[in-house]
């Protein structure tokens, strides 16, 4: 069963070119991307499995938080965004 994860993170290395992190997380079957440093990505990976693949594009004083959304959840954004996130909280 697919599941829905915010990826959130603290890129903290200077100079550092992480563009094959986003790349990466573009991988994922739908994906979304609006607030700079959080991704909501819809999966069959584990927690796990999503960090892991992720993981070798980011730098070790970096960091990293992968974490399941419930349909339990509030915020301030755009409607697009709240579309988006009720389509894929089954």
């Amino acid at each position: 069963m697919s599941e829905v994860y915010v990826v959130g993170y603290d890129l903290n290395k200077p100079g550092q070119n992480y563009a094959g992190l986003m790349e990466e997380l573009k991988k994922s079957p739908s994906w979304w991307h609006y607030l700079d440093s959080t991704w909501l990505i819809y999966t069959k990976e584990s927690a796990t499995q999503l960090r892991d693949r992720i993981l070798n594009c980011v730098d070790n004083s970096d960091r990293l938080l992968v974490m399941e959304v419930t349909k339990n959840y509030s915020g301030w954004l755009p409607q697009e965004a709240w579309t988006w996130i009720s389509n894929h909280l089954i």
